[in-house]
């Protein structure tokens, strides 16, 4: 479960905030850090949620704060490159996709099936579905 309104004194945030105990079943999937350290993982994938749940654009996420547009950069998720380079990185080496596939052997669910249809491809004729002469279907 992501966490959408997490209060900060006496603010209600917009920001998603992913908890110590679901970052704990994701980081099993995570690549190994080669070199330097990676950036603060809670905090990054916390703002690619942000961003894709949102539909934003990643250069929006580096101007949200906990109470919602700010025209200054802050450093709630920090900078937009980081988090495009993470998700890109990631993307690429499937490391999303196998977090997807491992959390749902965890706990299947059989009753559901999702589809997201921007990911479905349709034959080029699909679209123009022609009345046979006359105007009636036969």
């Amino acid at each position: 479960m992501i966490h959408d309104r997490l209060f900060h004194g006496d603010i209600m945030s917009n920001l998603y905030w992913l908890t110590e105990a679901q970052m704990a079943r994701l980081r099993p999937y995570f690549p190994k850090s080669r070199g330097r350290a990676r950036v603060d993982d809670t905090r990054v994938l916390s703002g690619i949620i942000f961003i894709n749940r949102n539909d934003l654009r990643w250069c929006d996420g580096e101007n949200v704060n906990a109470i919602g547009p700010r025209e200054h950069s802050n450093a709630e998720y920090g900078p937009r490159k980081t988090l495009y380079n993470r998700w890109k990185r990631w993307s690429d080496m499937g490391v999303f996709a196998r977090i997807l596939m491992g959390l749902a052997e965890q706990a299947p669910d059989n009753k559901t099936l999702s589809i997201d249809a921007t990911y479905l491809k349709a034959h080029r004729t699909a679209s123009s579905l022609r009345l046979k002469k006359g105007g009636v279907d036969a």
